[in-house]
């Protein structure tokens, strides 16, 4: 018989070891393969989802904007104007321009002016109010290029306390809409079409705008009674001076219709960002606890 030291170990005792963990990882693997298949599977159409829809979300379009003057900055209004009733004293803006694509860098209008610039010299009528109107007609490459823009003005609407925002701009132009309400034209410009989108952007189009200076009229277009004309393609636009009737009210500003997240990332980008980091977390606990069962 032979004997052993204690410290000396059986070389069978070692290769049964190694065949029992190899038979382990090789269950543990036909195991996790069913779940990172269904998971990768998963994943693949979801990132088939989002490309795409990232990619089309990049499109530009031509609109009108709508902002408020906010601490002596522009900001896009977060309601259309006839939602938004502004107070005695705001500063409202209009400006004609191309979206990026993305609706995070709006173009304002391309000057700052105060109420006091513009409305200082109107007297304050009784059951009335003032509001500064900013008017920018944009950039010549940014419109149709067979007119050339008019000159941007700020204007001194004086208008009945409850007047919104469409109203306020009523009264100071000439606004032509479609006939879900968008605002498609203001003074005639532009003088067909409600914007629309734009396949490309030139590189006149991607370039910063230049500070213009404002003229002001100085003159108060005071509210009367409504008077309308017709205008082809089922628009209709409101005469200078006047607010308009419920049929003419200006409806929401028209804006690229994408569906875009604060930064200016589409919700679906996000969404399928999510569903990727879970399905991943999903995957690393599911092989976690299988290793920790194993054991």
């Amino acid at each position: 018989m032979t004997l052993h030291h204690p410290s000396q170990r059986d070389p069978r005792q070692d290769w049964h070891r190694h065949t029992q963990h190899e038979r382990g990882s090789t269950q543990r693997a036909r195991t996790l393969r069913p779940g990172v298949a269904t998971v990768l599977g998963a994943l693949a159409v979801v990132a088939a989802l989002v490309v795409p829809a990232s990619s089309a979300s990049a499109a530009n379009y031509q609109y009108w904007g709508y902002y408020q003057l906010t601490n002596n900055a522009w900001a896009f209004s977060q309601k259309g104007p006839a939602e938004t009733t502004p107070a005695e004293g705001s500063v409202e803006g209009w400006r004609w321009a191309i979206d990026d694509g993305t609706g995070a860098n709006p173009r304002t209008p391309r000057a700052v002016v105060t109420f006091d610039q513009v409305c200082s010299q109107v007297p304050a009528e009784a059951g009335k109010k003032r509001v500064a109107v900013v008017v920018d007609y944009g950039r010549a490459v940014d419109g149709d290029p067979a007119t050339t823009p008019p000159d941007p003005t700020a204007d001194c609407a004086v208008v009945p306390t409850a007047a919104t925002g469409a109203e306020v701009l009523a009264s100071v132009g000439a606004v032509r809409n479609d006939t879900g309400g968008l605002v498609c034209g203001i003074d005639s410009y532009p003088a067909t079409g409600c914007g629309g989108q734009v396949a490309t952007l030139t590189d006149e189009q991607k370039a910063a705008d230049v500070p213009v200076s404002i003229g002001q009229t100085g003159t108060p277009l005071v509210s009367s009674s409504a008077t309308s004309s017709a205008g082809s393609g089922g628009t209709t636009a409101a005469t200078p001076g006047t607010v308009p009737t419920d049929a003419q009210t200006v409806g929401p500003v028209a804006s690229a219709p994408t569906a875009v997240a604060s930064s200016g990332v589409p919700v679906v980008v996000w969404i399928g960002l999510v569903i990727l980091i879970l399905g991943a977390a999903a995957l690393a606990w599911s092989a976690y606890r299988r290793r920790r069962t194993t054991v």
